[in-house]
C-alpha cells in the first residue's frame, strides 16, 4: 500500500477541533508564555514555571502529578486510557544564566501545552483510545533533565514524542538532526607554595589547566570539520603569589554521532592526562552528561509537513531524504533513541541577526509573532499525534520504522 500523508475526512474534522481549541485558549496560553519569559529560572530551579503550568492544567480539570519522576521541577499529566498508543509532548522551561530565555523555552512550553490541549479536545469529542501525556522536562540547558526522565521511565511505551523549537534559522527545519555532546569536569590537584620564596616546593595546577587547554586547542587541527571541542576555566587560583593548588575546567565535546563523540572524548581526556603527568598534578575527570545525536522519525516529519500546508501555507516545512544537520545539542536527542520523536525547528522574527543564546533572541522570544508561529506548530503537532492515536496502520508504520532504523543505536545508547 502506498504511503499517504495529509488529511482524510476524519482528520479534517480532528484538525478543525484542534485549531478551534487552541485559538480559544490563546489568551491563557499567552499569559503562560509571558509568565515563564518574565521569570527566567535555571536548570532544576524552574519552580515558578512548574507551578504555572500545573495550575493551568488543574484549572482545566486535569489530574496532574507535580514533582514527578523524582525531579522537583518536573510534572506529568496523562489523559485517556491504557488501551492504545501513548503520545507525549515535552514542556521545556529552563533559561540561561544572565540572558534569560535566550533559547525560547517559554515558547517551547507554550507550544507543547497547546498541542496537548488540542489533542485532548479531539480525544474527548470522539472518544478515541490511547493516552496523551504532557511532560515537564526541566534542565535541557546542560542539565540533562530528559536523561533522568528516561532513566525514571517517563518515556516507557511512548509511541511518539513531540516538541518544536524556535530558532534563528532563516527557514523551518522539519527533518533535522543535531550533534551529540559529551560534557565533563576536570579537576587538577597540585600543591601550594610561596610563588617567590619557594616555588620549587609547589605543584602548579594552573599550569596543568593551561597545558590541557592548549593541548585540546592543538587537537582541533586533527579533528573532523563537524566536530567541536569547547572548554572554559572555572577555577584557576586566587593569588598570584601562591602556586595554584587546584584548577577546574568544564569541557564539552561534540560530534555527528554518539559513537564519534565518545571516541573524540577519549582523545580530549588524554590531553588532560598528559597535562597531569607533565606538571606532576593529579587529575580527576567526572562526566556530567552525554547528549545523543537527534534521530527524528521521518514518517512523523512527513505527516507534520503535510498538515502544515493547510495550517500555515505561507511557510514551508520541507522534508529531505536525509537529516538536515544542526550545529547544536539537546537531550531530546536521547529521547529520539528510545522512542519515535519529532523535533521541528521554526524560524521566528529576529533583529540584527540575533542567534539563539544571545540577548537579542531573548527579546525575539516574547513577541506576538513568535507566539503566533508557536501555536501554528502546536496545531501541526496535535494533528500528527491524532494520526498516531486514530490510525492503527500509521502508528504501526512509525513503530516498525523506528525499530528498524535505530535498533543498533538503541543498544549502543542504553549501554552508555
Amino acid at each position: 500500500m502506498a504511503e499517504s500523508y495529509g488529511e482524510s475526512d476524519s482528520q479534517s474534522n480532528y484538525q478543525q477541533i484542534i485549531d478551534k481549541t487552541i485559538d480559544d485558549l490563546d489568551t491563557e496560553l499567552r499569559e503562560v508564555n509571558r509568565k515563564i519569559h518574565e521569570n527566567p529560572e535555571l536548570a532544576y530551579e524552574e519552580h515558578k514555571a512548574h507551578d504555572t503550568v500545573v495550575s493551568l492544567l488543574r484549572n482545566h480539570g486535569f489530574e496532574v502529578t507535580p514533582h514527578a519522576f523524582g525531579l522537583e521541577t518536573s510534572f506529568v499529566c496523562d489523559f485517556g486510557q491504557d488501551n492504545g498508543p501513548l503520545v507525549a509532548f515535552n514542556v521545556e522551561y529552563d533559561a540561561l544564566p544572565g540572558i534569560g530565555h535566550a533559547c525560547g523555552h517559554n515558547l517551547i512550553a507554550t507550544g507543547s501545552i497547546a498541542a496537548f490541549l488540542g489533542t485532548v479536545a479531539v480525544m474527548k469529542h470522539h472518544s478515541l483510545p490511547g493516552r496523551a501525556r504532557l511532560l515537564g522536562t526541566p534542565a535541557e540547558e546542560g542539565g540533562g533533565g530528559k536523561i533522568k526522565l528516561i532513566d525514571a521511565g517517563a518515556y516507557k511505551d511512548v509511541s511518539a514524542c513531540f516538541m518544536t523549537h524556535p530558532f534563528s534559522t532563516p527557514e523551518n527545519v522539519t527533518f533535522g538532526s543535531c550533534m551529540a555532546s559529551s560534557k565533563f569536569r576536570a579537576t587538577f590537584t597540585g600543591k601550594p607554595a610561596h610563588a617567590a620564596a619557594a616555588p620549587h616546593e609547589g605543584i602548579n595546577a594552573l599550569d596543568a589547566a593551561v597545558l590541557a587547554y592548549n593541548g585540546t586547542s592543538m587537537l582541533r587541527q586533527q579533528i573532523k570539520p563537524d566536530q567541536r571541542i569547547q572548554g572554559v576555566l572555572i577555577e584557576g587560583g586566587h593569588r598570584a603569589n601562591i602556586i595554584t593548588p587546584k584548577s577546574i575546567l568544564d569541557y564539552n565535546v561534540r560530534g555527528a554521532t554518539l559513537k564519534e563523540t565518545r571516541e573524540l572524548h577519549q582523545r580530549v581526556v588524554k590531553c588532560f592526562e598528559g597535562a597531569a603527568i607533565a606538571t606532576g598534578c593529579e587529575v580527576d575527570i567526572v562526566e556530567t552528561n552525554t547528549y545523543a545525536d537527534l534521530r527524528p522519525s521521518r514518517i512523523l516529519c512527513l505527516e507534520f509537513s503535510a498538515i502544515m500546508k493547510n495550517i500555515d501555507p505561507e511557510h514551508r516545512w520541507p522534508v529531505g531524504e536525509t537529516f538536515e544537520p544542526g550545529a547544536y545539542s539537546t537531550d531530546q536527542g536521547n529521547v529520539s533513541h528510545v522512542c519515535p520523536s519529532f523535533h521541528g525547528l521554526y524560524s521566528i522574527p529576529i533583529e540584527n541577526n540575533a542567534a539563539n543564546h544571545t540577548p537579542g533572541f531573548t527579546d525575539a522570544a516574547t513577541t506576538d509573532e513568535a507566539h503566533r508561529l508557536t501555536l501554528s506548530t502546536s496545531k501541526g503537532m496535535a494533528g500528527v499525534a491524532l494520526r498516531v492515536l486514530a490510525d492503527e496502520a500509521f502508528a504501526k508504520r512509525v513503530k516498525d520504522t523506528f525499530e528498524q532504523e535505530i535498533g543498533n543505536e538503541i543498544s549502543e545508547y542504553q549501554a552508555s
